[in-house]
């Protein structure tokens, strides 16, 4: 990988929280960037005891002895004079909070950000199970210096991956991480150089948002086209999960689904019907079937449909909707 041109040029300030952010600040670390810096989340109560837990870039930045500040208020006087005391001549933000305008215009060189999609596309909280969601089959990592607007700002780079089939959102994340640190370290060696040359987003044409993760648009529609509820299972796994209700006779319990297969065929059966032959489990849409093969009930571990199957009684109209 290439190291910064000349580190007594710049300094820099990285901010970020979960590990897709550690991928970004571990390579920026590799490539010999002179990283000043460090701004996480606070740490957050977890677990069944609450503890208190630190975010993995934190536990990156301790391993490394870097300087952190974790606020719980960007605009707090005392956390800007802290930020301005590090001379950052450069920002880079990745997975973190939205930033007032006094954070991203401190430094010199500016704040960039990485964004996991191909902007204008999927802007938003949640562009990796989108992209999934809505049956795309290519998406890729941008970055771009920030503005007032939430992922509008001027494009630096681009570069674009394939969706597979098999993906879902966890391994798309991974890949997308992976793509990122790179584009991150990229981005960096142009703005030090004085090479980037940030273009404008387009705002013309069809714009798909990534709107946060809620129950509600998490929530399986059976009325909806087989190919449309696989993708929407694909995009939520392995976290949050896609939902729905598990009717079987008085018993009504929620089920998230984390890994389906597909089979088009036509049939004339209820749709959200469910159907057990031997060892499988297959739900009844418009266009087919629905096969689950990796489930998870209320209270209960995740687990393969086969182990589940072994202790479940489902009465004969057992439906999900």
């Amino acid at each position: 990988m290439n190291t910064v041109s000349d580190p007594s040029l710049v300094r820099i300030v990285f901010m970020g929280t979960p590990d897709f952010a550690v991928a970004s600040l571990r390579a920026l670390l590799v490539a010999k960037a002179p990283v000043v810096g460090v701004i996480t989340a606070p740490d957050r109560p977890a677990g069944r005891g609450r503890k208190l837990q630190h975010s993995a870039v934190k536990a990156l930045a301790l391993e490394k002895g870097l300087e952190l500040l974790q606020p719980t208020n960007l605009k707090d006087p005392e956390f800007l004079a802290s930020l301005r005391a590090w001379k950052a001549d450069l920002q880079v933000v990745v997975a973190f909070r939205m930033l007032p305008r006094e954070v991203w215009q401190m430094p010199r060189l500016g704040t960039f950000n990485l964004h996991a999609s191909l902007l204008p596309q999927y802007r938003g909280a949640a562009p990796i199970n989108w992209a999934i969601i809505n049956g795309e089959t290519r998406t890729g990592a941008t970055t771009f210096f920030i503005d007032e607007k939430i992922d509008t700002g001027t494009i630096i780079l681009q570069e674009a991956m394939d969706i597979l089939p098999g993906d879902n959102a966890g391994s798309l994340h991974d890949r997308l991480m992976t793509l990122g640190a790179h584009l991150v370290v990229h981005t960096c060696l142009l703005i030090v150089d004085g090479r980037a040359n940030p273009v404008r987003q387009r705002e013309s044409g069809e714009l798909r948002a990534a709107p946060k993760l809620d129950k509600e648009n998490c929530r399986i529609d059976w009325e909806a086209p087989l190919g449309r509820i696989h993708d929407l299972i694909r995009g939520l796994s392995p976290y949050p999960g896609a939902w729905c209700l598990l009717e079987s006779g008085p018993r009504e319990d929620t089920l998230k689904i984390f890994e389906s297969a597909i089979e088009p065929v036509a049939h004339d059966l209820p749709l959200g019907s469910l159907h057990r032959e031997k060892d499988t489990l297959k739900v009844a849409v418009k266009d087919g079937f629905l096969h689950i093969l990796q489930l998870q009930l209320s209270g209960k571990r995740r687990m393969e449909t086969k182990e589940l199957l072994n202790g479940l009684n489902l009465e004969k109209e057992a439906r999900l909707r």
